[in-house]
């Protein structure tokens, strides 16, 4: 993969991949802040993983911190305030290169796990709604307070609201308060609450796991679901269908119920 690795020192994204699972970190101390450079880093590793045909599953963390991520980098943003349209064009690019980050986690042909120890806040929490399976420590917190500043979270909010109820989307919007990792879970933000020694290894069984399964499947599936999920339900059974049909023509699944029937482990074709 084309990224930084973790022989690089002072890098804002490390990716480091090891038997089909892609492990971006990010790395830009003490918040994590979503600055212009570390988006343009995590895409860049993103998108590498997306062509790389070794890699099944990408597992989105933080390095060692309280904070998984903080958000937007304000202090970047508001030193444009000074340029001649008072920061307009900067805020644009900030904000569609992170519309444009988000959907890649969304639509990524590969599943993305986020593993969570700290604090998600603002755009922070929007990576997380985005990401497919989300897996936190029992001290993790969760909040899209930018209304504290001044700032309703309008662009999380798109990620939040197709995660979690409505009214406890509103509730985080409108309060800013902090939600604790238990009532994450009970929003449906994130899949598990873990201790914080149990998280590598309870991430990595996901990993793993999903990792062991027939790539076009997975692919296909996440597609699939992400398309039906838009519709109604008479066209999204409609997609739904084809995709069956597809999925069960396809090497894989002619592969995977011979070893079913067998009784043998199946050989999946590489994505």
């Amino acid at each position: 993969m084309t990224v930084p690795t973790a022989h690089e020192p002072h890098q804002p994204v490390v990716a480091e991949s090891s038997d089909g699972i892609c492990r971006i970190t990010l790395s830009n101390p003490p918040a994590n802040a979503l600055s212009i450079a570390v988006m343009e880093a995590l895409q860049a590793a993103l998108d590498a993983a997306a062509g790389d045909p070794e890699v099944r599953v990408i597992v989105l963390a933080a390095g060692p911190g309280k904070v998984f991520s903080a958000g937007h980098d304000l202090k970047e943003m508001n030193a444009h305030r000074s340029d001649p349209d008072a920061g307009r064009a900067f805020f644009e690019r900030t904000f569609a290169m992170c519309a444009r980050l988000m959907q890649s986690v969304v639509n990524h042909p590969k599943p993305v796990i986020a593993a969570i120890d700290g604090i998600a806040t603002a755009a922070g929490c929007q990576l997380v709604a985005s990401c497919d399976l989300a897996i936190a420590t029992d001290r993790s917190r969760f909040g899209v307070n930018g209304i504290d500043v001044g700032l309703f979270c309008s662009t999380p909010a798109v990620a939040l609201s197709r995660k979690v109820h409505r009214k406890h989307a509103m509730e985080m919007l409108l309060t800013g308060e902090m939600v604790d990792a238990a009532s994450a879970r009970e929003y449906g933000l994130v899949n598990r609450v873990v201790p914080e020694q149990y998280l590598n290894q309870i991430v990595d069984k996901y990993a793993q796991t999903i990792a062991a399964k027939s790539p076009f499947a997975i692919q296909l599936g996440k597609h699939t679901f992400q398309a039906q999920s838009e519709m109604g339900v008479a066209a999204a059974y409609d997609h739904a269908s084809k995709a069956m049909v597809d999925n069960m023509l396809a090497a894989d699944a002619e592969e995977g119920i011979a070893a079913f029937f067998g009784k043998r482990r199946p050989e999946w074709k590489k994505s």
